[in-house]
Protein backbone atom coordinates (compact mmCIF):
# COMPACT_ATOMS: atom_id res chain seq x y z
CA UNK A 1 0.00 0.00 0.00
CA UNK A 2 2.93 2.50 0.96
CA UNK A 3 4.14 1.97 -2.61
CA UNK A 4 1.27 2.73 -4.23
CA UNK A 5 1.12 5.87 -1.81
CA UNK A 6 5.10 6.57 -3.09
CA UNK A 7 3.59 6.21 -6.77
CA UNK A 8 0.95 8.43 -6.55
CA UNK A 9 3.08 11.20 -4.95
CA UNK A 10 5.28 10.73 -8.39
CA UNK A 11 2.52 11.13 -10.73
CA UNK A 12 1.42 13.76 -8.69
CA UNK A 13 5.00 15.95 -8.57
CA UNK A 14 5.34 15.23 -11.83
CA UNK A 15 1.66 15.87 -13.25
CA UNK A 16 1.58 19.08 -11.53
CA UNK A 17 5.18 20.62 -12.78
CA UNK A 18 4.50 19.59 -15.89
CA UNK A 19 0.89 21.77 -16.29
CA UNK A 20 2.64 24.65 -15.02
CA UNK A 21 5.19 24.51 -17.04
CA UNK A 22 2.92 24.66 -20.11
CA UNK A 23 0.19 27.18 -18.28
CA UNK A 24 3.85 29.22 -18.37
CA UNK A 25 4.14 28.27 -21.89
CA UNK A 26 0.95 29.76 -23.25
CA UNK A 27 1.19 32.97 -21.15
CA UNK A 28 4.49 34.10 -22.31
CA UNK A 29 3.74 33.50 -25.98
CA UNK A 30 3.70 36.75 -27.91
CA UNK A 31 0.28 37.26 -29.30
CA UNK A 32 -0.24 39.21 -33.13
CA UNK A 33 -2.06 41.88 -30.89
CA UNK A 34 0.83 42.59 -29.79
CA UNK A 35 2.70 43.13 -32.70
CA UNK A 36 2.75 47.17 -33.39
CA UNK A 37 4.68 49.04 -36.16
CA UNK A 38 6.82 50.20 -33.37
CA UNK A 39 7.97 46.47 -32.88
CA UNK A 40 8.45 46.63 -36.97
CA UNK A 41 10.47 49.07 -37.29
CA UNK A 42 11.95 49.64 -33.84
CA UNK A 43 15.56 51.44 -33.07
CA UNK A 44 17.55 50.72 -30.04
CA UNK A 45 18.84 53.15 -28.13
CA UNK A 46 21.74 52.31 -25.81
CA UNK A 47 19.38 52.07 -22.62
CA UNK A 48 16.91 50.24 -24.31
CA UNK A 49 19.52 47.98 -25.73
CA UNK A 50 21.07 47.93 -22.28
CA UNK A 51 17.69 46.65 -20.59
CA UNK A 52 17.18 43.71 -22.76
CA UNK A 53 20.80 42.13 -22.50
CA UNK A 54 20.90 42.93 -18.65
CA UNK A 55 17.89 44.48 -17.18
CA UNK A 56 17.68 47.77 -15.04
CA UNK A 57 21.35 46.76 -13.40
CA UNK A 58 23.28 46.75 -17.23
CA UNK A 59 21.51 50.04 -18.02
CA UNK A 60 22.93 51.61 -14.48
CA UNK A 61 26.33 50.19 -16.01
CA UNK A 62 26.30 51.87 -19.19
CA UNK A 63 25.00 55.23 -18.02
CA UNK A 64 27.76 55.16 -15.15
CA UNK A 65 30.57 54.68 -18.07
CA UNK A 66 29.21 57.35 -20.24
CA UNK A 67 29.14 59.48 -17.39
CA UNK A 68 32.94 58.75 -15.67
CA UNK A 69 34.13 59.14 -19.48
CA UNK A 70 33.06 62.66 -19.82
CA UNK A 71 34.17 63.57 -16.52
CA UNK A 72 30.32 63.74 -14.66
CA UNK A 73 31.15 61.54 -12.19
CA UNK A 74 34.55 59.49 -11.11
CA UNK A 75 34.38 55.82 -10.76
CA UNK A 76 36.94 54.62 -8.47
CA UNK A 77 38.69 51.24 -8.58
CA UNK A 78 38.53 50.87 -4.83
CA UNK A 79 34.04 51.05 -5.63
CA UNK A 80 33.40 54.79 -5.08
CA UNK A 81 31.29 56.92 -7.26
CA UNK A 82 32.18 60.88 -6.97
CA UNK A 83 30.12 63.56 -8.51
CA UNK A 84 31.69 65.96 -10.30
CA UNK A 85 29.32 67.66 -12.68
CA UNK A 86 25.35 67.35 -11.19
CA UNK A 87 24.48 69.23 -14.59
CA UNK A 88 22.66 67.20 -17.08
CA UNK A 89 19.29 66.71 -18.84
CA UNK A 90 19.68 63.09 -19.34
CA UNK A 91 17.12 61.46 -17.21
CA UNK A 92 18.99 58.38 -16.51
CA UNK A 93 21.63 60.24 -15.41
CA UNK A 94 19.70 62.45 -13.03
CA UNK A 95 18.43 59.32 -11.17
CA UNK A 96 22.56 58.71 -10.49
CA UNK A 97 22.89 62.27 -9.28
CA UNK A 98 19.85 62.17 -6.62
CA UNK A 99 21.63 58.29 -5.50
CA UNK A 100 24.88 59.86 -4.37
CA UNK A 101 24.23 63.73 -3.84
CA UNK A 102 25.17 67.19 -5.39
CA UNK A 103 29.16 67.75 -6.74
CA UNK A 104 31.81 66.31 -4.32
CA UNK A 105 29.39 63.75 -2.80
CA UNK A 106 30.22 60.30 -2.76
CA UNK A 107 28.85 56.71 -2.65
CA UNK A 108 29.52 53.24 -2.71
CA UNK A 109 29.15 52.22 -6.55
CA UNK A 110 27.04 48.87 -6.11
CA UNK A 111 24.96 50.85 -4.11
CA UNK A 112 24.24 53.61 -6.35
CA UNK A 113 24.02 51.05 -9.17
CA UNK A 114 20.57 48.98 -7.04
CA UNK A 115 19.30 52.88 -6.31
CA UNK A 116 19.25 54.88 -9.76
CA UNK A 117 18.33 50.77 -11.35
CA UNK A 118 14.95 51.17 -9.49
CA UNK A 119 14.38 54.95 -10.47
CA UNK A 120 11.08 55.61 -12.43
CA UNK A 121 13.50 56.53 -15.82
CA UNK A 122 14.67 53.03 -15.91
CA UNK A 123 11.01 52.02 -14.98
CA UNK A 124 9.81 53.97 -18.14
CA UNK A 125 11.93 52.02 -20.02
CA UNK A 126 10.82 48.69 -19.04
CA UNK A 127 7.60 49.47 -19.57
CA UNK A 128 8.12 50.69 -23.18
CA UNK A 129 9.94 47.99 -24.25
CA UNK A 130 7.33 45.74 -22.96
CA UNK A 131 4.73 47.19 -24.57
CA UNK A 132 6.59 47.20 -27.71
CA UNK A 133 6.99 42.56 -27.36
CA UNK A 134 10.74 43.81 -27.14
CA UNK A 135 11.02 42.55 -23.56
CA UNK A 136 9.77 39.86 -21.47
CA UNK A 137 7.21 41.44 -18.60
CA UNK A 138 8.46 40.34 -15.03
CA UNK A 139 5.43 38.88 -14.06
CA UNK A 140 5.62 36.32 -17.49
CA UNK A 141 9.49 36.08 -16.45
CA UNK A 142 8.26 34.78 -12.39
CA UNK A 143 6.03 32.30 -13.91
CA UNK A 144 8.17 30.73 -16.39
CA UNK A 145 11.25 30.47 -13.99
CA UNK A 146 9.04 28.86 -10.99
CA UNK A 147 7.56 26.55 -13.26
CA UNK A 148 10.89 25.58 -14.45
CA UNK A 149 12.18 24.96 -10.92
CA UNK A 150 9.31 23.07 -10.24
CA UNK A 151 9.91 20.49 -13.26
CA UNK A 152 13.23 20.29 -11.92
CA UNK A 153 12.31 19.58 -8.78
CA UNK A 154 9.55 16.89 -9.79
CA UNK A 155 12.34 14.90 -11.67
CA UNK A 156 14.39 14.63 -8.69
CA UNK A 157 11.65 14.28 -6.51
CA UNK A 158 10.41 10.92 -8.86
CA UNK A 159 13.67 9.32 -8.26
CA UNK A 160 13.92 9.53 -4.63
CA UNK A 161 10.53 8.16 -4.71
CA UNK A 162 10.91 5.36 -6.28
CA UNK A 163 14.10 4.08 -3.98
CA UNK A 164 12.26 4.58 -1.40
CA UNK A 165 9.41 2.87 -2.86
CA UNK A 166 12.10 -0.02 -3.55
CA UNK A 167 13.36 -0.45 -0.26
CA UNK A 168 10.26 -1.09 1.28
CA UNK A 169 9.45 -4.83 2.67
CA UNK A 170 7.50 -6.33 -0.03
CA UNK A 171 3.73 -5.56 0.08
CA UNK A 172 0.95 -5.06 -2.46
CA UNK A 173 2.36 -4.78 -5.86
CA UNK A 174 5.82 -6.18 -6.43
CA UNK A 175 8.62 -4.04 -7.51
CA UNK A 176 9.00 -5.22 -10.60
CA UNK A 177 5.74 -4.34 -11.50
CA UNK A 178 5.55 -0.73 -10.16
CA UNK A 179 9.06 0.31 -11.79
CA UNK A 180 7.75 1.25 -14.79
CA UNK A 181 4.92 3.30 -13.73
CA UNK A 182 7.35 5.36 -11.69
CA UNK A 183 9.74 5.80 -14.91
CA UNK A 184 6.59 6.90 -16.54
CA UNK A 185 6.47 10.48 -14.36
CA UNK A 186 10.70 10.70 -14.63
CA UNK A 187 9.97 10.27 -18.37
CA UNK A 188 7.29 13.32 -18.46
CA UNK A 189 9.39 15.56 -16.40
CA UNK A 190 12.34 15.18 -18.62
CA UNK A 191 10.21 15.20 -22.17
CA UNK A 192 9.04 18.84 -19.98
CA UNK A 193 12.59 20.21 -19.16
CA UNK A 194 13.24 19.45 -22.63
CA UNK A 195 9.81 21.37 -24.14
CA UNK A 196 10.81 24.40 -21.94
CA UNK A 197 14.05 24.57 -23.11
CA UNK A 198 12.20 25.31 -26.77
CA UNK A 199 9.08 27.38 -25.57
CA UNK A 200 9.71 28.45 -22.20
CA UNK A 201 13.44 29.45 -21.73
CA UNK A 202 13.26 32.22 -24.66
CA UNK A 203 11.16 33.98 -21.75
CA UNK A 204 13.20 33.37 -18.94
CA UNK A 205 15.65 36.47 -19.96
CA UNK A 206 14.99 40.40 -19.86
CA UNK A 207 14.18 39.81 -24.04
CA UNK A 208 11.84 38.47 -25.95
CA UNK A 209 12.95 36.93 -29.03
CA UNK A 210 12.18 39.64 -31.01
CA UNK A 211 13.98 41.81 -28.70
CA UNK A 212 17.13 39.44 -29.03
CA UNK A 213 17.12 39.96 -32.78
CA UNK A 214 17.53 43.36 -32.27
CA UNK A 215 20.25 42.85 -29.92
CA UNK A 216 21.94 40.57 -32.57
CA UNK A 217 22.11 43.38 -34.97
CA UNK A 218 23.49 45.85 -32.43
CA UNK A 219 26.50 43.60 -31.71
CA UNK A 220 27.52 43.70 -35.76
CA UNK A 221 27.93 47.67 -35.36
CA UNK A 222 29.58 47.81 -32.70
CA UNK A 223 32.85 49.92 -33.60
CA UNK A 224 35.60 51.92 -32.05
CA UNK A 225 33.79 55.08 -31.49
CA UNK A 226 32.42 55.55 -28.12
CA UNK A 227 29.31 54.91 -29.15
CA UNK A 228 30.45 51.35 -30.04
CA UNK A 229 32.27 51.03 -27.04
CA UNK A 230 28.91 51.84 -24.91
CA UNK A 231 27.43 49.54 -27.17
CA UNK A 232 29.67 46.85 -26.63
CA UNK A 233 29.10 47.50 -22.77
CA UNK A 234 25.46 47.41 -23.26
CA UNK A 235 25.43 43.66 -24.88
CA UNK A 236 28.35 42.68 -23.49
CA UNK A 237 28.02 43.85 -19.83
CA UNK A 238 30.96 45.33 -17.28
CA UNK A 239 33.30 42.31 -19.16
CA UNK A 240 33.37 44.57 -22.33
CA UNK A 241 34.78 47.18 -20.83
CA UNK A 242 38.88 48.01 -21.80
CA UNK A 243 40.01 49.93 -19.22
CA UNK A 244 40.90 46.96 -16.14
CA UNK A 245 40.63 49.72 -13.35
CA UNK A 246 37.19 51.25 -14.76
CA UNK A 247 36.07 47.36 -15.03
CA UNK A 248 36.75 46.76 -11.06
CA UNK A 249 35.29 49.94 -10.17
CA UNK A 250 32.37 48.76 -11.80
CA UNK A 251 32.55 45.40 -10.38
CA UNK A 252 34.62 45.30 -7.48
CA UNK A 253 31.27 46.06 -4.91
CA UNK A 254 29.28 42.92 -6.56
CA UNK A 255 32.19 40.44 -6.11
CA UNK A 256 33.42 41.27 -2.62
CA UNK A 257 33.63 43.56 -0.21
CA UNK A 258 36.10 46.17 0.84
CA UNK A 259 37.88 45.49 3.85
CA UNK A 260 36.96 48.71 5.98
CA UNK A 261 40.95 49.04 7.35
CA UNK A 262 41.80 49.56 3.84
CA UNK A 263 39.25 50.86 1.76
CA UNK A 264 39.46 54.53 0.94
CA UNK A 265 37.34 56.90 -0.85
CA UNK A 266 38.16 57.70 -4.19
CA UNK A 267 41.60 57.39 -6.40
Amino acid sequence: MLRIILLALAWAAAGTACVRLCRAAVATAPHPARRSARRRAHQLTLPEAAFLAGGPGRVMDVTLVAMHRRRALLLAHTGWATVVDPDTDNVLERSVIRAIGPAGHQARTDAVRRAAGSADAVRAIAESLVGAGLAVPDASRARSAAAVRGVRAAALAVPVLTVAALALPGEGAPAGVLLPWFALPLLLTLSALLIGRVEVRPYLGWASPEGRRLLGGLITTADGTERGRLTAIAVGGPDAIDDPLLRRALTGGRRERADPRTAHRGH
